[in-house]
């Protein structure tokens, strides 16, 4: 398959998309293979990790390989990296997607769910695009890694402190690399989604008619408009962007009325 988003000579592009099993992270591997790229695609959940690639595969045959396994580990996502390149011969694009959220009040919160979050949103994140980069400077011709940030990183929420400061470490990760890696033509961006309508997020009681009512876009965003601003940030139409976070949150960080 053509795309105008991708270069595909001599061969296909790749990439590594973590906790993708469901949601926005699914629906980031339906956009890239969609677009002509191959996909190794991870969730913690080896059921839903199988399934979901399932799915990919409908879209465009023999373009998805399921990957099931701890995003947060890095032995494990140095040998996520190795298996893109035995799979598919290359690896290009890195999206660290997977991530967690442990709501909680600052004054009684756990140090175990302070170390769960900052073990996957950050520790994951950092060390994927770790070994992306040694993957991708080896190969030559650069790549393009994404973070996953959130608004909690721009604009504070009840209860998520830990959450709102693991988002916010990751975009200025993003532009710390822009110093290391762009020498190697590796482009390193963040988006931060607001409010999403997934499948945990569908079934939380009045949530689309809140975040439809404060969201000035007059709705809650779904995960194919978060998924097609990350692949035109990993794609080669963006070129010339890196070290920037793009919100996607239909205007709720403009206003910031709160929730709850």
């Amino acid at each position: 398959m053509q795309s105008y988003l991708f270069h595909q000579s001599p061969s296909p592009p790749v990439a590594v998309v973590t906790g993708a099993g469901v949601g926005i992270g699914l629906s980031i591997c339906k956009e890239l293979v969609q677009n002509g790229v191959k996909v190794v695609l991870n969730d913690l959940d080896e059921e839903i990790c199988h399934r979901a690639a399932e799915k990919v595969n409908q879209l465009a045959s023999k373009s998805c390989l399921a990957w099931p396994g701890d995003a947060a580990d890095p032995g494990f996502v140095e040998g996520l990296v190795k298996v893109a390149v035995s799979h598919f011969g290359s690896l290009n694009m890195a999206i660290p997607n997977a991530g967690i959220t442990l709501f909680g009040p600052f004054l009684d919160y756990p140090a175990e769910d302070l170390e769960s979050v900052l073990r996957l949103n950050v520790q994951g994140s950092f060390f994927l695009a770790q070994s992306a980069s040694r993957q991708m400077v080896k190969q030559g011709g650069g790549g393009a890694i994404l973070f996953m940030s959130s608004v909690t990183g721009h604009q504070a929420h009840e209860n998520l402190a830990a959450y709102g400061m693991s988002k916010a470490a990751l975009e200025m990760l993003a532009k710390t690399l822009v110093v290391e890696l762009s020498p190697h033509k590796i482009r390193v961006n963040a988006i931060a989604p607001g409010a999403t309508l997934t499948e945990r997020t569908s079934a939380e009681e009045g949530y689309e008619d809140t975040w439809s009512r404060i969201t000035p876009m007059g709705s809650p965003a779904k995960p194919e408009d978060i998924a097609n601003t990350a692949v035109f940030l990993v794609s080669d139409r963006a070129s010339h962007i890196t070290g920037q976070c793009v919100v996607i949150d239909g205007g709720w960080t403009s206003t910031s009325p709160s929730p709850y």
